[in-house]
């Protein structure tokens, strides 16, 4: 069953900014972010830890941590409304409604102290029906993301259950309002590799049934083609690619998306040593004039180090920001 993509944009992030303020400086730790998401769309946020891809989808929930960071500057349209905008009291009931999130860790996400039904009808109080039973409405989110037996499991606390269960529970409590955009933050981390595909096809099972949209973070790319229309590759803040998931792993325009995929193994290749990007990226508080991407770069020249790149077009829908990509950029003999 495949999901339709609208030509609706559900979700559309311009020139986001959200800052840490601590003692030693200003950490961006998303730094002038912009992408857009269409209806029933799949969208990979990649990148390596520390690029700013949780930071981002925080963001978007009006969850980044405060007081320690800030949303700067930028907007959050969603469903054509800039939710920056909204108030504290307003964004509780966003969140949920129109747009939730799937936190990598199924452990911390649930509260052991209460049973699963209880939290599974504290998340269907946002829809503000309380004339409905909320105990079986409970229960048919449990049977949406194919949990055995969903009534008595309503009765369970969270250490009755397995690492795929309790994901799979998460899963029920994001989507029990029928939210438009759904965040996944790395959902299958804590999950056996037995389980993570199973896990990943009822993502996209219940995509199809729905329609929702979903951001997808990981730093996986074997997963970005598999579950993504689109991706959005991030490095020490910034989008450096974004494009159709087959353009990027066809014709990777940056330098880190070049890296990126060139690390991940072959299966029909045999090597003696993994590849691996040389390097550490730049400290988020002590960022470069140019290319963040320039010192573990090989095709790095002079102009790299001098200014950031802009965007350039590659093809109708795809885009990078790298130097090589201008029609005056120098073949340098020695990369």
């Amino acid at each position: 069953m495949t999901t339709q993509i609208s030509d609706k944009v559900v979700l559309e992030v311009k020139d986001l900014y959200t800052y840490f303020f601590n003692r030693w400086g200003t950490v961006k730790a998303v730094d002038g972010v912009s992408f857009s998401l269409r209806q029933g769309e799949t969208l990979g946020i990649v990148g390596e830890s520390g690029c700013g891809k949780t930071m981002t989808a925080l963001s978007l929930m009006r969850l980044n941590p405060k007081p320690a960071s800030r949303i700067i500057d930028g907007q959050i349209l969603l469903d054509g409304e800039d939710i920056l905008q909204r108030s504290e009291k307003d964004m509780r009931e966003v969140r949920g409604r129109k747009i939730s999130m799937i936190l990598q860790d199924p452990q911390t996400s649930l509260n052991p102290v209460y049973t699963i039904g209880n939290q599974l009808v504290e998340a269907l109080v946002h829809r503000g029906e309380l004339q409905r039973d909320l105990k079986l409405e409970a229960e048919q989110s449990l049977r949406n993301v194919r949990v055995a037996a969903p009534r008595r499991r309503l009765e369970d606390f969270p250490h009755q259950m397995s690492g795929g269960m309790k994901q799979r529970v998460v899963g029920a409590i994001a989507m029990a309002c029928d939210p438009m955009v759904i965040i996944a933050d790395e959902p299958t981390t804590a999950l056996d590799v037995t389980i993570q595909l199973q896990y990943l096809r009822l993502l996209k099972d219940i995509q199809a049934e729905t329609g929702m949209s979903i951001i997808f973070i990981t730093h996986d790319f074997g997963i970005v083609a598999r579950m993504c229309d689109r991706v959005v590759v991030m490095y020490a803040g910034r989008v450096v690619e974004e494009g159709p998931v087959r353009g990027i792993f066809n014709n990777p325009s940056h330098p880190y998306t070049e890296a990126l995929i060139g690390s991940v193994p072959k299966m029909e290749e045999r090597v003696d040593r993994l590849y691996q990007i040389e390097g550490q990226p730049p400290a988020l508080y002590d960022l470069p004039v140019g290319c963040r991407f320039a010192d573990r770069c090989r095709y790095m020249q002079d102009r790299c180090l001098e200014e950031y790149p802009p965007y350039y077009q590659v093809g109708e829908s795809q885009r990078a920001a790298c130097w090589r990509l201008d029609e005056t950029w120098q073949t340098n003999p020695t990369s």
